[in-house]
């Protein structure tokens, strides 16, 4: 099961949105801007700032999540958000003896399915491992013959076999990474990744995420989610029907928070 941590973020993130709107509608310098900006005051230029949609402020409020127990598969969606940073665990560089993956739920809830999962997955390993085996050995003795030492030539052997062994890994492989996003960034991924036509993984990891951020900042988050909590769903034909479902799930996720 995914697990998020929300590992730093912006001090004072709603008064450090609050301080960069007040500068854009204010005479005052920068020193200044922050002078008498208490806690209700913050609260009330961020409400505007959605209220008006001026967003571009937002952006200097940032969070950092730790992520982990998640499969490459989620990888490939979450980095579909451009404007965020990432660290993710290196198969490149790390080899995955004995890897962890990440079991789909319909998967785990089907006794039969499950058994061929599980040798699918045991499979692999088998073939990952082998197939390292056999590089490792080959490079190996290429390095032997550059005139390198045992130790040296096992080592680069070692990295340069699993490089290529990686390519047989499933989207299954679990993995670990370090995100990073902007307020405005996170707003936007909330509205995409916490809706129910998202796909399952993603949707509990940004649940996660948001259950984090509205503990630090809850007037920044106070709107934030699927679209279909602030009006109508834009799916069309494709809604999951449950407007009501879902605005009272994340009514009580927020309260909760």
């Amino acid at each position: 099961m995914a697990n998020v941590v929300l590992l730093a973020y912006t001090p004072n993130p709603e008064h450090t949105v609050a301080s960069a709107a007040k500068l854009c509608y204010s005479s005052s310098s920068i020193t200044e801007l922050s002078d008498n900006l208490t806690d209700e005051k913050a609260a009330s230029f961020v409400e505007m700032l959605s209220e008006i949609g001026h967003e571009s402020p937002i952006e200097h409020a940032s969070f950092t999540f730790g992520i982990e127990g998640v499969s490459r598969s989620l990888l490939a969606q979450i980095t579909r958000h451009r404007i965020a940073s990432y660290s993710v665990k290196s198969q490149r560089y790390v080899r995955e003896g004995a890897f962890e993956y990440v079991t789909p739920p319909e998967i785990a809830a089907d006794e039969e399915a499950l058994e061929l999962y599980k040798e699918i997955m045991a499979e692999d390993q088998k073939k990952y491992d082998r197939l390292a085996e056999i590089l490792k050995a080959k490079h190996k003795k290429e390095f032997l013959s550059q005139g390198k030492d045992e130790k040296t030539a096992n080592r680069l052997a070692e990295k340069k076999a699993i490089e290529d062994a990686r390519f047989v890994l499933p989207n299954a492989c679990a993995t670990q990474m370090v995100v990073t996003m902007n307020a405005r960034s996170l707003i936007n991924f909330f509205r995409h990744r916490c809706c129910n036509r998202a796909q399952w993984e993603i949707r509990e990891v940004a649940n996660q995420m948001l259950s984090l951020v509205i503990k630090v900042a809850p007037n920044l988050f106070k709107n934030a989610g699927p679209s279909c909590l602030n009006g109508g769903c834009p799916e069309g034909k494709m809604s999951c029907g449950k407007i009501l479902e879902v605005r009272e799930y994340f009514k009580e996720l927020k309260s909760n928070g």
